[in-house]
């Protein structure tokens, strides 16, 4: 993993399956970035069976979003353990939320480099959702036909299979959330210069390409 020319901080907005975790891990492990998945860390959560996991299940199961009240104090907490830049995958999902990081890098004398929206239109997203996959061991995300041997995750080798949120119905729930609370972030970016709009119907490593090289240039 290269060292970042500068710890750049971003954060990834887009809607369900539009490719923010892969876009992200990837952006991060080649700028030397720490990288936290929200969703990832959510189902870890309930896996777990943790007291956030209890309290965040049923939000989930409906396609919901966590409350600002929840989510700020866990992302303020992983932002606070971090001693170079980041990438957000998940977060901010609200225009409190997106508020709420302003201030805190504003409290901490930093300030943000760029808001990542990866574009896919809806039709395209029902499609990839049939076909994507999690490995709950490693967190990698992708699609049937990566997997090894059948079933087996091509990082780490364990047994990975679709996400339990992954249903026609919960989606259109967290599509239909995207759309209502999430474009005002969008706009909150746009306004302040932040915005970098990026069409990831492209394949990955196009995708991937186009972003490593947009911060490059930034270096």
């Amino acid at each position: 993993m290269a060292a970042a020319v500068r710890p750049f901080r971003v954060v990834l907005l887009g809607p369900p399956a539009s490719g923010k975790g892969t876009q992200g891990r990837r952006l991060a492990h080649s700028l030397g970035l720490g990288y936290l998945s929200t969703g990832a860390l959510l189902r870890e959560e309930m896996e777990q069976a943790t007291a956030l996991g209890i309290q965040a299940r049923p939000i989930l199961a409906r396609g919901g979003y966590l409350p600002d009240e929840l989510m700020c104090p866990i992302i303020a907490d992983w932002l606070a353990r971090q001693t170079g830049g980041w990438v957000l995958d998940g977060f901010p999902r609200s225009l409190p939320q997106a508020e709420f990081l302003d201030q805190w890098l504003a409290n901490h004398d930093l300030k943000l480099d760029a808001a990542v929206l990866l574009e896919v239109p809806l039709p395209e997203l029902l499609a990839r959702i049939a076909e994507r996959v999690e490995c709950p061991e490693c967190r990698w995300t992708g699609q049937r036909a990566q997997l090894k041997d059948g079933d087996h995750c091509p990082v780490c080798g364990h047994s990975a299979h679709g996400r339990a949120d992954d249903d026609v119905e919960n989606f259109l729930n967290r599509y239909a959330e995207f759309e209502h609370n999430v474009h005002p972030v969008i706009d909150h970016y746009r306004q302040s210069g932040l915005l970098v709009a990026c069409d990831a119907t492209a394949p990955q490593d196009i995708v991937a390409a186009h972003l490593l090289q947009r911060f490059s240039l930034s270096a």
